[in-house]
């Protein structure tokens, strides 16, 4: 015979089971989160070398499968180097009081013997008979506190075939003028100095190369010079205010020893050459100062 719990007997025992079940449910322990990685910092903005510190117009890298684009660091200035041209695309170099000094003009042309191995280097004698000058980029009056600085401005890397008279005299006096911003230490001046094009005319008429064909003649040289009050993150310091000068110049004998008519745009010489000058600065302000033409004294 089947024995039956009493009718209450039945529902205490069933709200007995509930409320054990809810104080094991309230004493279990839950399955702990999936921990969450902590966010990736992110890495600190490369800080760029001195003379670069505007920006890599062309994103030059020392990588010897880009031999129209290869990247030379040097103490005193960066370069951009085209093989196949024999000439630098850019170069571009820091300018302050410290730069000058004593040191007299070395003299010393000669090849670069730091590029890769199996380049054809240009010699202190490519350009013999020829015409066109042996045109500095960075100037070697811009790098006269020591003797090895100055040295370092003969190497054929920051030589280009130049006009005579673009070179001693238009060129020349936009140098003077770069170097005279310094005042007495109260401005530094950022520059990048460049060719394009194919085909000058020099004192001996027109040639499009130089060398047997392994030094080509540009058709314009430019320069961009930014000139700031001395201080620091210097990048971050170019102001819609700063002055900003961009001179575009046919490389020819016949050409105006007045550098200020040649002024131009930072964005038409991007235009020119494909490259992005002064990329290190802001944008808003890229937009601003490489978009208007200097009309300042010079």
């Amino acid at each position: 015979m089947l024995f039956s719990l009493p009718s209450f007997h039945r529902s205490g025992s069933r709200a007995f089971l509930l409320a054990a079940a809810c104080w094991v449910s309230a004493c279990s322990t839950s399955p702990d989160p999936t921990p969450v990685a902590p966010p990736t910092p992110s890495p600190p903005a490369a800080v760029l070398p001195e003379h670069l510190t505007l920006g890599n117009p062309s994103g030059a890298s020392a990588d010897e499968n880009q031999p129209t684009n290869y990247l030379l660091l040097k103490p005193q200035y960066a370069l951009s180097y085209h093989r196949d041209r024999g000439i630098p695309n850019w170069v571009s170099w820091h300018l302050t009081i410290s730069n000058r000094g004593s040191a007299a003009r070395q003299d010393d042309f000669r090849a670069d013997a730091t590029l890769p191995a199996g380049w054809y280097q240009v010699q202190a004698t490519s350009y013999s008979g020829s015409g066109f000058d042996r045109g500095h980029n960075c100037p070697s009056a811009d790098r006269t506190s020591t003797v090895a600085d100055n040295s370092a401005t003969f190497l054929m890397t920051n030589m280009m075939p130049q006009a005579p008279r673009n070179n001693q005299q238009t060129w020349a006096n936009l140098e003077d003028f770069c170097r005279a911003q310094l005042g007495n230490g109260a401005n530094e001046v950022y520059i990048i100095c460049g060719s394009y094009g194919k085909g000058g005319t020099g004192s001996g008429g027109y040639k499009t190369t130089l060398d047997q064909g392994r030094v080509t003649v540009p058709a314009h040289i430019w320069k961009v010079v930014v000139i700031l009050p001395t201080g620091e993150q210097d990048a971050s310091r170019v102001s819609a205010i700063t002055r900003v000068i961009a001179v575009d110049t046919p490389n020819d004998n016949t050409i105006n020893t007045n550098w200020g008519q040649y002024r131009t745009s930072v964005d038409a010489i991007e235009t020119a050459t494909g490259y992005d000058l002064l990329s290190a600065v802001a944008p808003a302000v890229q937009q601003v100062v490489e978009s208007r033409v200097d009309d300042g004294p010079m």
